[in-house]
This record gives structure tokens, C-alpha cells and sequence, in this order.
């Protein structure tokens, strides 16, 4: 069974990693590095701020760096356990491909999609009382987590336990900051 799972992760991989070209390679590229998006997380930062105050949003702030560590470790420790190879070093697939971005490190499973979707989740809870459309904030970690295999670094299952992990933590790291933090403002 887990076998054919994993055939099936790779002919997804294979799917949509071959959906890029060349085009479109250094905008993935940006896309894939946090710096990029510091106009983005600016943006969430002012308008969090400016609904919650100085005081929650430093509490926000807090959180936010320990859920990124928390994730960061995690993965690091499934990675190192499970020793998946990243699809750009799969001796069975490297050959047919978009190489685009390379890494010695293990695949199993994505930090990007943890941490992406942890933070966004966390700011997701906040931002839904005070704004309509704060649904929208999924399209980063979307956006972001897609990058790794469209550079040809994670697999799509790699992604979405990603996703899964970064879920759950940022779902407790708000129920923590609520019951600790909002409850006291």
C-alpha cells in the first residue's frame, strides 16, 4: 500500500513539476525565498496591529516566532528520520524533470508548508473576526509550498503533511494565545 502511494506521489510530482518552463523559472525562484514576501507580512503585521494594539500584537509577534521554531524543528526531525530523498536526487525521476533549484538535505516532510500554513492558520483566527476576506491569506501558503515542487524539492505529499503539521500547530498556538493572551486583553 505504501508503495503505491508513494508511485503515486511521484507521477503527481512528475505532473506538476512539468507544468513550469523556463518562462516562469526566476519568478518561482523569488517566490520560494521569505524575503520576497516582506511586503506581504508587512501588510498582515499593520493591519493585525491596528485591530489588536502594540501589547497582543507583541504577544502576536511571540507566538508567531515560536511557532516558526517549533515547525522548523519538527520537520528538521521527521527529514532526518524518514530520509526521503528530494525529488531533484530520486535517482528514478531526476532524469525526466524540471531541475530548476537543488538541496542535499531530505524531502520528508516540507518546513516551507509547515511554517507557511502554522502562521497563516495563527493570523487566519485573528483576522477572520475583524476582516471579511481574511480566507485570502491561504493563498500564501498555496503559493508558497507549490514553489518547492515547482523548483522540483518537494513532493506533493511532502506538501500537504506539511500543511497538516503547519495546521495543527498554528490551530493550538492560537488556542494558546487566546486562552493566555486575548483572554487577559
Amino acid at each position: 500500500m505504501l508503495e503505491k502511494i508513494i508511485h503515486l506521489d511521484k507521477e503527481l510530482f512528475v505532473f506538476l513539476n512539468g507544468l513550469g518552463s523556463e518562462t516562469f523559472d526566476g519568478l518561482w525562484l523569488m517566490i520560494t525565498k521569505q524575503l520576497y514576501w516582506t511586503p506581504f507580512f508587512l501588510l498582515i503585521f499593520y493591519l493585525l496591529q491596528k485591530k489588536i494594539g502594540w501589547k497582543n500584537f507583541g504577544f502576536y509577534l511571540l507566538f508567531t516566532a515560536l511557532l516558526i521554531l517549533v515547525c522548523d524543528q519538527t520537520a528538521n526531525l521527521f527529514k532526518n528520520g524518514f530520509e526521503r530523498l528530494r525529488p531533484c536526487n530520486d535517482e528514478e525521476i531526476k532524469g525526466i524533470i524540471r531541475i530548476v533549484k537543488s538541496s542535499k538535505s531530505f524531502s520528508f516532510f516540507s518546513g516551507h508548508a509547515t511554517n507557511s500554513m502554522a502562521t497563516t492558520v495563527f493570523a487566519f483566527m485573528i483576522f477572520k473576526k475583524y476582516y471579511k476576506h481574511s480566507y485570502l491569506l491561504f493563498l500564501f501558503p498555496l503559493i508558497f509550498a507549490y514553489s518547492r515542487i515547482y523548483l522540483g524539492l518537494h513532493f506533493p505529499s511532502d506538501i500537504l503533511t506539511g500543511y497538516v503539521f503547519g495546521a495543527t500547530f498554528g490551530f493550538l498556538g492560537y488556542k494558546l494565545y487566546q486562552k493566555y493572551i486575548l483572554k487577559n486583553a
